[in-house]
């Protein structure tokens, strides 16, 4: 990725992997540390695009809201589906593909309520 161990490391932080789970094999993470880990790996990877589906199941309250504050600060595109309102809003959309018409709208928070019925 080009960024320093310092960097790398402030990168996990940010998505709550700090001490010694820096250096645990991937293998033994529990399933919400495997998923902040993939999304900082994603991140890390200065990708443009992110397609998340349902980033959040296996995530604890407070690792959900560390990932949703990562994320949001990312300068790229997200492609997200999740029914996790609070996540939704979190990240701030700027637009909805509402399924299954495939219609595109603006985002409101009004939203929020499709959201809770997925």
């Amino acid at each position: 990725t080009g960024q320093s161990e310092s960097e790398l490391r402030a990168l996990l932080g940010m998505f709550g992997l700090t001490g010694d789970k820096v250096f645990q094999d991937a293998g033994t993470l529990s399933g919400g540390e495997k998923t902040k880990l993939a999304l900082a790996q994603l991140v890390a990877g200065r990708n443009n695009l992110l397609l998340l589906d349902e980033p959040t199941n296996n995530l604890d309250p407070g690792s959900r809201d560390a990932v949703a504050e990562s994320l949001a600060g990312w300068k790229g595109s997200i492609v997200l589906v999740s029914h996790d309102t609070d996540f939704v809003r979190a990240l701030r959309p700027d637009r909805a593909l509402l399924m299954p018409d495939g219609d595109v709208d603006h985002w409101s928070d009004d939203l929020l309520d499709v959201v809770a019925l997925a």
